[in-house]
Protein backbone atom coordinates (compact mmCIF):
# COMPACT_ATOMS: atom_id res chain seq x y z
CA UNK A 1 0.00 0.00 0.00
CA UNK A 2 1.23 3.46 -0.93
CA UNK A 3 0.38 6.15 1.60
CA UNK A 4 0.80 9.88 1.09
CA UNK A 5 1.99 11.82 4.13
CA UNK A 6 0.94 15.45 3.67
CA UNK A 7 2.13 17.85 6.37
CA UNK A 8 0.53 21.10 5.27
CA UNK A 9 0.42 24.62 6.66
CA UNK A 10 -3.11 25.71 7.51
CA UNK A 11 -4.55 28.87 9.05
CA UNK A 12 -7.20 28.99 11.76
CA UNK A 13 -10.52 30.04 10.22
CA UNK A 14 -9.26 30.16 6.61
CA UNK A 15 -11.60 27.43 5.42
CA UNK A 16 -11.23 28.24 1.74
CA UNK A 17 -7.44 28.44 1.94
CA UNK A 18 -7.19 25.26 4.03
CA UNK A 19 -9.25 23.36 1.48
CA UNK A 20 -7.09 24.65 -1.38
CA UNK A 21 -3.89 23.51 0.37
CA UNK A 22 -5.45 20.15 1.14
CA UNK A 23 -6.55 19.55 -2.45
CA UNK A 24 -3.12 20.56 -3.79
CA UNK A 25 -1.36 18.15 -1.41
CA UNK A 26 -3.72 15.28 -2.24
CA UNK A 27 -3.31 15.88 -5.97
CA UNK A 28 0.46 15.80 -5.56
CA UNK A 29 0.31 12.54 -3.62
CA UNK A 30 -2.13 11.05 -6.13
CA UNK A 31 0.34 11.88 -8.87
CA UNK A 32 2.87 9.72 -7.03
CA UNK A 33 0.45 6.79 -6.96
CA UNK A 34 -0.90 7.08 -3.39
CA UNK A 35 -3.65 4.65 -2.36
CA UNK A 36 -4.41 6.73 0.73
CA UNK A 37 -3.45 10.30 1.71
CA UNK A 38 -3.20 11.45 5.32
CA UNK A 39 -3.57 15.12 6.36
CA UNK A 40 -2.97 16.60 9.85
CA UNK A 41 -5.29 17.07 12.81
CA UNK A 42 -7.96 19.78 12.39
CA UNK A 43 -7.10 20.20 8.70
CA UNK A 44 -10.30 22.05 7.88
CA UNK A 45 -10.76 24.57 10.73
CA UNK A 46 -7.07 25.02 11.57
CA UNK A 47 -5.48 24.43 14.94
CA UNK A 48 -6.03 25.58 17.61
CA UNK A 49 -9.35 27.34 16.89
CA UNK A 50 -9.94 27.87 20.62
CA UNK A 51 -13.01 29.91 21.50
CA UNK A 52 -14.08 30.42 17.89
CA UNK A 53 -15.67 27.02 18.50
CA UNK A 54 -18.29 28.70 20.68
CA UNK A 55 -19.52 30.41 17.49
CA UNK A 56 -22.08 27.98 16.07
CA UNK A 57 -21.97 29.68 12.67
CA UNK A 58 -18.24 28.89 12.40
CA UNK A 59 -18.82 25.28 13.41
CA UNK A 60 -21.55 24.92 10.79
CA UNK A 61 -19.22 26.45 8.18
CA UNK A 62 -16.60 23.83 9.08
CA UNK A 63 -19.14 21.04 8.58
CA UNK A 64 -20.04 22.44 5.16
CA UNK A 65 -16.38 22.96 4.21
CA UNK A 66 -15.58 19.34 5.14
CA UNK A 67 -18.39 18.10 2.88
CA UNK A 68 -17.14 20.41 0.14
CA UNK A 69 -13.61 19.04 0.51
CA UNK A 70 -14.96 15.51 0.10
CA UNK A 71 -16.70 16.52 -3.11
CA UNK A 72 -13.56 18.18 -4.47
CA UNK A 73 -11.57 15.00 -3.77
CA UNK A 74 -14.21 12.64 -5.21
CA UNK A 75 -12.04 11.40 -8.09
CA UNK A 76 -8.84 11.18 -6.03
CA UNK A 77 -7.63 8.52 -3.56
CA UNK A 78 -9.30 8.28 -0.15
CA UNK A 79 -8.12 10.88 2.35
CA UNK A 80 -7.93 10.91 6.14
CA UNK A 81 -8.29 14.49 7.39
CA UNK A 82 -8.93 16.29 10.66
CA UNK A 83 -12.17 18.18 11.21
CA UNK A 84 -15.10 18.69 13.59
CA UNK A 85 -17.94 16.25 14.20
CA UNK A 86 -20.97 16.82 16.46
CA UNK A 87 -20.55 15.03 19.78
CA UNK A 88 -23.04 12.66 21.35
CA UNK A 89 -24.39 15.42 23.62
CA UNK A 90 -23.92 19.13 24.26
CA UNK A 91 -23.18 20.15 27.84
CA UNK A 92 -24.36 23.53 29.08
CA UNK A 93 -22.31 26.37 27.54
CA UNK A 94 -20.02 23.92 25.75
CA UNK A 95 -19.68 23.39 21.98
CA UNK A 96 -20.15 19.64 22.40
CA UNK A 97 -17.80 18.70 19.55
CA UNK A 98 -15.53 15.84 18.62
CA UNK A 99 -12.00 16.59 17.43
CA UNK A 100 -12.23 13.97 14.71
CA UNK A 101 -10.48 12.10 11.95
CA UNK A 102 -12.76 11.64 8.95
CA UNK A 103 -12.37 9.56 5.80
CA UNK A 104 -13.14 11.42 2.58
CA UNK A 105 -13.97 8.79 0.00
CA UNK A 106 -16.12 8.84 -3.13
CA UNK A 107 -17.28 12.37 -2.42
CA UNK A 108 -18.62 11.47 1.02
CA UNK A 109 -17.52 12.14 4.61
CA UNK A 110 -17.17 9.00 6.72
CA UNK A 111 -16.60 9.45 10.45
CA UNK A 112 -13.61 7.36 11.52
CA UNK A 113 -12.45 8.29 15.01
CA UNK A 114 -12.79 11.05 17.58
CA UNK A 115 -9.93 12.08 19.81
CA UNK A 116 -10.36 10.14 23.03
CA UNK A 117 -7.67 11.69 25.22
CA UNK A 118 -8.17 15.45 25.51
CA UNK A 119 -5.10 17.30 26.86
CA UNK A 120 -5.79 19.91 29.50
CA UNK A 121 -2.22 20.80 30.43
CA UNK A 122 0.24 23.51 29.37
CA UNK A 123 -1.11 25.30 26.25
CA UNK A 124 -3.91 22.78 25.76
CA UNK A 125 -7.48 23.38 26.94
CA UNK A 126 -9.29 20.86 24.78
CA UNK A 127 -11.91 19.77 27.35
CA UNK A 128 -13.21 23.36 27.11
CA UNK A 129 -14.41 22.69 23.54
CA UNK A 130 -14.35 18.96 22.84
CA UNK A 131 -15.90 15.81 24.24
CA UNK A 132 -13.80 12.65 24.61
CA UNK A 133 -14.64 10.33 21.76
CA UNK A 134 -15.91 6.76 21.97
CA UNK A 135 -13.76 3.76 21.04
CA UNK A 136 -13.32 3.30 17.30
CA UNK A 137 -12.77 0.27 15.08
CA UNK A 138 -10.31 -0.26 12.24
CA UNK A 139 -11.58 0.43 8.73
CA UNK A 140 -10.61 -1.55 5.65
CA UNK A 141 -8.86 -0.22 2.58
CA UNK A 142 -7.19 -2.29 -0.13
CA UNK A 143 -7.46 -5.44 1.96
CA UNK A 144 -5.64 -3.85 4.92
CA UNK A 145 -7.21 -3.00 8.26
CA UNK A 146 -6.23 0.49 9.41
CA UNK A 147 -6.74 2.01 12.85
CA UNK A 148 -6.89 5.78 13.32
CA UNK A 149 -6.03 7.89 16.36
CA UNK A 150 -5.71 11.64 16.93
CA UNK A 151 -2.59 13.26 18.45
CA UNK A 152 -2.86 12.90 22.25
CA UNK A 153 -4.23 9.36 21.78
CA UNK A 154 -0.63 8.38 20.95
CA UNK A 155 0.70 10.08 24.13
CA UNK A 156 -1.34 7.70 26.28
CA UNK A 157 1.35 6.85 28.83
CA UNK A 158 -0.22 7.34 32.25
CA UNK A 159 -3.79 7.29 30.92
CA UNK A 160 -6.13 4.36 31.74
CA UNK A 161 -7.09 4.21 28.03
CA UNK A 162 -4.69 3.15 25.25
CA UNK A 163 -6.46 3.76 21.93
CA UNK A 164 -3.60 2.62 19.68
CA UNK A 165 -3.06 -0.67 21.49
CA UNK A 166 -6.81 -1.32 21.46
CA UNK A 167 -6.93 -0.87 17.68
CA UNK A 168 -4.06 -3.32 17.15
CA UNK A 169 -5.86 -5.80 19.42
CA UNK A 170 -8.96 -5.31 17.26
CA UNK A 171 -7.05 -6.45 14.19
CA UNK A 172 -5.48 -3.26 12.81
CA UNK A 173 -2.40 -3.94 10.69
CA UNK A 174 -1.45 -0.28 10.47
CA UNK A 175 -2.04 2.65 12.79
CA UNK A 176 -2.48 6.19 11.42
CA UNK A 177 -2.09 9.15 13.76
CA UNK A 178 -3.09 12.63 12.64
CA UNK A 179 -1.54 15.32 14.78
CA UNK A 180 -1.10 19.00 15.55
CA UNK A 181 1.78 18.64 17.98
CA UNK A 182 3.58 21.90 18.82
CA UNK A 183 7.34 22.11 18.65
CA UNK A 184 9.57 21.89 21.73
CA UNK A 185 13.29 21.18 21.77
CA UNK A 186 13.98 17.62 20.59
CA UNK A 187 10.26 16.85 20.60
CA UNK A 188 10.75 14.35 17.76
CA UNK A 189 12.49 11.99 20.20
CA UNK A 190 9.43 11.99 22.47
CA UNK A 191 7.09 11.44 19.53
CA UNK A 192 9.09 8.45 18.35
CA UNK A 193 9.13 7.03 21.88
CA UNK A 194 5.34 7.16 22.13
CA UNK A 195 4.84 5.94 18.56
CA UNK A 196 6.96 2.84 19.23
CA UNK A 197 4.94 2.11 22.36
CA UNK A 198 1.83 1.52 20.23
CA UNK A 199 3.15 -1.89 19.19
CA UNK A 200 3.02 -1.99 15.40
CA UNK A 201 3.50 -0.28 12.05
CA UNK A 202 2.48 3.36 12.13
CA UNK A 203 2.13 6.49 10.03
CA UNK A 204 2.25 9.83 11.86
CA UNK A 205 1.35 13.08 10.07
CA UNK A 206 1.93 16.36 11.89
CA UNK A 207 0.91 19.92 11.14
CA UNK A 208 3.50 22.37 9.79
CA UNK A 209 3.39 26.14 10.31
CA UNK A 210 2.51 28.31 13.30
CA UNK A 211 -0.45 29.88 15.04
CA UNK A 212 0.36 32.72 17.42
CA UNK A 213 2.82 31.33 20.00
CA UNK A 214 2.60 27.71 18.82
CA UNK A 215 5.04 26.46 16.19
CA UNK A 216 4.28 23.23 14.33
CA UNK A 217 7.38 21.56 12.98
CA UNK A 218 6.03 18.84 10.71
CA UNK A 219 8.63 16.03 10.91
CA UNK A 220 5.98 13.45 10.00
CA UNK A 221 7.22 9.87 9.90
CA UNK A 222 6.43 6.22 9.28
CA UNK A 223 7.54 3.25 11.36
CA UNK A 224 7.63 -0.40 10.40
CA UNK A 225 6.40 -3.13 12.72
CA UNK A 226 9.84 -3.24 14.38
CA UNK A 227 9.57 0.43 15.31
CA UNK A 228 12.23 1.48 12.82
CA UNK A 229 11.91 4.80 11.00
CA UNK A 230 11.29 4.06 7.33
CA UNK A 231 10.45 7.64 6.32
CA UNK A 232 10.74 11.07 7.88
CA UNK A 233 9.53 14.32 6.32
CA UNK A 234 11.22 17.70 6.54
CA UNK A 235 11.30 19.88 9.64
CA UNK A 236 9.61 23.29 9.50
CA UNK A 237 8.56 22.88 5.85
CA UNK A 238 5.43 21.74 4.07
CA UNK A 239 5.90 18.42 2.31
CA UNK A 240 3.80 15.73 0.68
CA UNK A 241 5.56 12.39 0.18
CA UNK A 242 4.34 8.94 -0.79
CA UNK A 243 5.81 5.86 0.88
CA UNK A 244 5.28 2.23 -0.13
CA UNK A 245 4.73 0.24 3.05
CA UNK A 246 5.04 -3.09 1.23
CA UNK A 247 8.06 -2.45 -0.97
CA UNK A 248 10.15 -0.07 1.12
CA UNK A 249 10.01 -1.32 4.71
CA UNK A 250 13.74 -0.88 5.36
CA UNK A 251 15.15 1.27 8.12
CA UNK A 252 16.23 4.79 7.11
CA UNK A 253 18.65 7.11 8.85
CA UNK A 254 16.83 9.91 10.62
CA UNK A 255 17.44 13.47 9.50
CA UNK A 256 18.75 15.35 12.54
CA UNK A 257 19.76 18.94 13.18
CA UNK A 258 21.82 20.41 15.96
CA UNK A 259 19.75 21.87 18.78
CA UNK A 260 20.84 25.39 17.80
CA UNK A 261 19.79 24.96 14.17
CA UNK A 262 16.50 23.40 15.23
CA UNK A 263 15.61 26.24 17.62
CA UNK A 264 16.66 28.93 15.14
CA UNK A 265 14.56 27.39 12.37
CA UNK A 266 11.60 27.08 14.76
CA UNK A 267 11.80 30.72 15.81
CA UNK A 268 12.25 31.85 12.21
CA UNK A 269 9.16 29.90 11.13
CA UNK A 270 7.12 31.19 14.07
CA UNK A 271 7.98 34.82 13.32
CA UNK A 272 7.45 34.43 9.57
CA UNK A 273 4.03 32.87 10.13
CA UNK A 274 2.96 35.59 12.58
CA UNK A 275 3.98 38.36 10.21
CA UNK A 276 2.60 36.80 7.03
CA UNK A 277 -0.65 35.40 8.41
CA UNK A 278 -1.47 38.73 10.02
CA UNK A 279 -0.61 40.72 6.89
CA UNK A 280 2.05 42.80 8.64
CA UNK A 281 4.76 42.74 5.89
CA UNK A 282 7.64 44.40 7.79
CA UNK A 283 9.20 44.65 11.24
CA UNK A 284 11.14 47.14 13.35
CA UNK A 285 13.27 46.56 16.42
CA UNK A 286 15.59 48.49 18.66
CA UNK A 287 19.22 47.61 17.95
CA UNK A 288 20.98 48.47 21.20
CA UNK A 289 24.33 46.83 20.53
CA UNK A 290 23.34 44.07 22.94
CA UNK A 291 23.15 40.32 22.43
CA UNK A 292 19.35 40.01 22.65
CA UNK A 293 18.51 42.52 19.94
CA UNK A 294 21.32 41.15 17.76
CA UNK A 295 19.83 37.66 17.85
CA UNK A 296 16.30 38.93 17.19
CA UNK A 297 17.60 40.87 14.18
CA UNK A 298 19.25 37.72 12.80
CA UNK A 299 16.05 35.70 13.26
CA UNK A 300 13.94 38.43 11.67
CA UNK A 301 16.21 38.77 8.64
CA UNK A 302 15.98 35.03 8.05
CA UNK A 303 12.23 34.89 8.72
CA UNK A 304 10.85 37.69 6.56
CA UNK A 305 13.82 38.83 4.50
CA UNK A 306 16.35 41.54 5.38
CA UNK A 307 14.60 44.03 3.08
CA UNK A 308 11.59 43.90 5.42
CA UNK A 309 13.48 44.51 8.67
CA UNK A 310 14.75 47.79 10.10
CA UNK A 311 16.90 48.15 13.19
CA UNK A 312 16.81 51.44 15.06
CA UNK A 313 19.71 52.54 17.29
CA UNK A 314 18.74 55.01 20.02
CA UNK A 315 21.99 56.05 21.71
CA UNK A 316 21.73 57.97 24.98
CA UNK A 317 24.19 59.99 27.06
CA UNK A 318 25.11 56.72 28.77
CA UNK A 319 25.69 54.63 25.63
CA UNK A 320 29.09 53.30 24.70
CA UNK A 321 29.92 54.56 21.21
CA UNK A 322 30.81 50.99 20.28
CA UNK A 323 27.19 49.98 20.94
CA UNK A 324 25.93 52.08 18.04
CA UNK A 325 28.81 51.27 15.72
CA UNK A 326 28.38 47.52 16.41
CA UNK A 327 24.64 47.79 15.82
CA UNK A 328 25.31 49.46 12.48
CA UNK A 329 27.84 46.79 11.53
CA UNK A 330 25.35 44.07 12.46
CA UNK A 331 22.70 45.68 10.25
CA UNK A 332 25.15 45.82 7.35
CA UNK A 333 26.14 42.18 7.87
CA UNK A 334 22.48 41.11 7.83
CA UNK A 335 21.48 43.47 5.04
CA UNK A 336 18.66 45.01 7.06
CA UNK A 337 17.72 48.68 7.20
CA UNK A 338 19.31 50.83 9.88
CA UNK A 339 18.30 54.14 11.47
CA UNK A 340 19.80 56.18 14.30
CA UNK A 341 17.71 58.47 16.52
CA UNK A 342 19.65 60.04 19.42
CA UNK A 343 17.71 60.02 22.67
CA UNK A 344 19.21 63.17 24.19
CA UNK A 345 16.76 65.73 22.79
CA UNK A 346 13.56 64.13 24.08
CA UNK A 347 15.40 62.92 27.19
CA UNK A 348 16.15 66.53 28.12
CA UNK A 349 12.57 67.54 27.35
CA UNK A 350 11.27 64.76 29.56
CA UNK A 351 13.56 65.78 32.41
CA UNK A 352 12.35 69.37 32.16
CA UNK A 353 8.69 68.35 32.04
CA UNK A 354 8.83 65.72 34.80
CA UNK A 355 11.15 67.54 37.18
CA UNK A 356 11.08 66.07 40.66
CA UNK A 357 9.15 63.00 39.53
CA UNK A 358 12.45 61.62 38.23
CA UNK A 359 14.07 61.60 41.66
CA UNK A 360 14.55 58.32 43.50
CA UNK A 361 14.56 54.69 42.51
CA UNK A 362 14.70 53.68 38.86
CA UNK A 363 12.23 56.30 37.60
CA UNK A 364 14.80 58.15 35.51
CA UNK A 365 15.97 54.89 33.94
CA UNK A 366 12.41 53.77 33.19
CA UNK A 367 11.60 57.06 31.50
CA UNK A 368 14.48 56.50 29.08
CA UNK A 369 13.23 53.00 28.25
CA UNK A 370 9.75 54.36 27.60
CA UNK A 371 11.09 57.14 25.40
CA UNK A 372 12.89 54.53 23.34
CA UNK A 373 9.64 52.60 22.96
CA UNK A 374 7.91 55.79 21.82
CA UNK A 375 10.54 56.28 19.11
CA UNK A 376 10.27 52.68 17.94
CA UNK A 377 6.49 52.75 17.82
CA UNK A 378 6.67 55.96 15.81
CA UNK A 379 8.53 54.03 13.10
CA UNK A 380 5.83 51.35 13.17
CA UNK A 381 3.00 53.88 13.04
CA UNK A 382 4.69 55.78 10.23
CA UNK A 383 5.68 52.83 8.02
CA UNK A 384 3.34 50.02 9.09
CA UNK A 385 4.24 46.55 10.31
CA UNK A 386 5.02 45.65 13.89
CA UNK A 387 7.58 46.12 16.64
CA UNK A 388 9.64 43.10 17.66
CA UNK A 389 10.32 42.74 21.35
CA UNK A 390 13.86 41.69 22.29
CA UNK A 391 13.46 40.45 25.89
CA UNK A 392 14.76 37.05 26.98
CA UNK A 393 13.18 34.54 29.38
CA UNK A 394 15.55 35.14 32.29
CA UNK A 395 14.89 38.89 32.33
CA UNK A 396 11.17 38.24 31.97
CA UNK A 397 11.23 35.75 34.85
CA UNK A 398 12.92 38.22 37.19
CA UNK A 399 10.94 41.27 36.13
CA UNK A 400 14.09 42.99 34.87
CA UNK A 401 12.21 45.01 32.28
CA UNK A 402 10.23 48.22 32.00
CA UNK A 403 6.49 48.21 31.39
CA UNK A 404 5.67 50.22 28.23
CA UNK A 405 9.41 50.46 27.60
CA UNK A 406 11.59 47.50 26.66
CA UNK A 407 8.52 45.27 27.14
CA UNK A 408 6.86 46.89 24.12
CA UNK A 409 6.36 44.81 20.99
CA UNK A 410 3.70 42.65 19.38
CA UNK A 411 5.71 39.43 19.30
CA UNK A 412 8.68 38.22 21.32
CA UNK A 413 10.90 35.85 19.31
CA UNK A 414 13.40 35.01 22.09
CA UNK A 415 11.32 35.33 25.26
CA UNK A 416 11.38 31.55 25.67
CA UNK A 417 15.20 31.48 25.60
CA UNK A 418 17.20 31.93 28.79
CA UNK A 419 20.11 34.38 28.68
CA UNK A 420 22.73 31.60 28.29
CA UNK A 421 20.63 30.08 25.49
CA UNK A 422 20.61 33.47 23.75
CA UNK A 423 24.42 33.53 23.79
CA UNK A 424 24.55 29.91 22.61
CA UNK A 425 22.25 30.62 19.65
CA UNK A 426 24.07 33.86 18.80
CA UNK A 427 27.35 31.96 18.59
CA UNK A 428 25.66 29.48 16.25
CA UNK A 429 24.60 32.39 14.02
CA UNK A 430 28.34 33.17 13.72
CA UNK A 431 29.27 29.56 12.96
CA UNK A 432 30.52 30.30 9.42
CA UNK A 433 31.40 33.98 9.52
CA UNK A 434 31.10 36.95 11.84
CA UNK A 435 27.56 38.27 11.52
CA UNK A 436 27.14 39.43 15.11
CA UNK A 437 30.17 41.64 15.91
CA UNK A 438 32.55 40.37 18.58
CA UNK A 439 31.92 43.44 20.76
CA UNK A 440 28.26 42.39 21.11
CA UNK A 441 29.13 38.79 21.96
CA UNK A 442 31.84 39.66 24.47
CA UNK A 443 30.52 42.72 26.31
CA UNK A 444 28.85 42.43 29.75
CA UNK A 445 25.05 42.76 29.32
CA UNK A 446 23.85 46.31 30.02
CA UNK A 447 20.70 48.40 29.59
CA UNK A 448 22.90 51.52 29.33
CA UNK A 449 20.47 53.66 31.34
CA UNK A 450 23.05 55.04 33.77
CA UNK A 451 26.82 55.36 34.04
CA UNK A 452 28.77 52.09 33.92
CA UNK A 453 25.61 50.02 34.25
CA UNK A 454 25.74 46.24 33.89
CA UNK A 455 22.96 43.72 34.49
CA UNK A 456 22.85 42.77 38.20
CA UNK A 457 22.77 39.00 37.63
CA UNK A 458 25.20 36.13 37.28
CA UNK A 459 23.26 34.71 34.34
CA UNK A 460 24.97 31.29 34.16
CA UNK A 461 23.90 30.73 37.78
CA UNK A 462 20.51 32.43 38.01
CA UNK A 463 19.10 31.42 34.59
CA UNK A 464 18.89 27.65 35.21
CA UNK A 465 17.50 28.31 38.70
CA UNK A 466 14.56 30.38 37.51
CA UNK A 467 14.04 28.14 34.48
CA UNK A 468 13.65 25.16 36.82
CA UNK A 469 10.98 27.08 38.73
CA UNK A 470 9.10 27.92 35.55
CA UNK A 471 9.17 24.30 34.37
CA UNK A 472 7.84 23.19 37.78
CA UNK A 473 5.05 25.83 37.75
CA UNK A 474 6.61 27.47 40.78
CA UNK A 475 7.67 31.06 41.51
CA UNK A 476 10.34 32.82 43.52
CA UNK A 477 9.63 36.10 45.31
CA UNK A 478 11.11 38.06 42.40
CA UNK A 479 8.92 36.16 39.95
CA UNK A 480 5.77 36.72 42.00
CA UNK A 481 6.12 40.50 42.22
CA UNK A 482 6.57 40.79 38.46
CA UNK A 483 3.67 38.55 37.42
CA UNK A 484 1.60 41.58 36.37
CA UNK A 485 4.27 42.50 33.83
CA UNK A 486 4.08 39.13 32.11
CA UNK A 487 0.30 39.42 31.79
CA UNK A 488 0.90 42.51 29.63
CA UNK A 489 3.58 41.01 27.42
CA UNK A 490 3.32 40.29 23.70
CA UNK A 491 3.08 36.89 22.01
CA UNK A 492 5.98 34.63 23.06
CA UNK A 493 7.14 32.00 20.56
CA UNK A 494 7.21 28.72 22.47
CA UNK A 495 10.25 26.43 22.06
CA UNK A 496 10.52 24.92 25.57
CA UNK A 497 8.31 22.62 27.61
CA UNK A 498 6.98 25.61 29.57
CA UNK A 499 6.89 29.14 28.20
CA UNK A 500 5.30 32.25 29.62
CA UNK A 501 1.95 32.87 27.97
CA UNK A 502 -1.14 30.69 27.59
CA UNK A 503 0.64 27.66 29.07
CA UNK A 504 1.40 29.31 32.42
CA UNK A 505 -1.65 30.90 34.02
CA UNK A 506 -0.42 32.19 37.38
CA UNK A 507 -2.60 34.76 39.17
CA UNK A 508 -1.28 38.24 39.82
CA UNK A 509 -3.11 38.55 43.13
CA UNK A 510 -2.08 35.81 45.55
CA UNK A 511 -0.56 35.08 48.95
Amino acid sequence: MKIGLAQINITVGDLEGNLARSVAAVEKAAGQGADLVVLPEMTVPGYPPRDILFDSSFVEAVYQATADLARQLKDLPPVIAGSLVPGDHQPYEHPGLYNAAVLLRGGEVEFLAAKRLLPGYDVFYEPRWFLPGPPSAPFELGGKKIGVIVCEDMWDEGYPVHPGAELFEAGAELLVCISASPYRRKVIDNRLHHARRQGGAMVYVNLCGATDELIFDGQSFALNAKGEVIAQLAAFEEEARVIDLDRDPGKKERVQMTEEEEVFQALSLGLREFVNKNGLKRAFLGLSGGIDSALVAAIAADAIGPENVTGVAIPSRYSDERSTSSAKQLAENLGIGFETVPLEGIHQAAEEALGGLLEGGTTAENVQARLRAMILMSFVNSHGGLLLNTSNKTELSLGYSTLYGDMAGGICPIADLTKPQVFQLAKWVNRSREIIPSFILERPPSAELKEDQVDPFDYPVISPQVEALVLANQSSAAMRISEHKRWQFGVILKVSEKAFGSGRMIPITRR
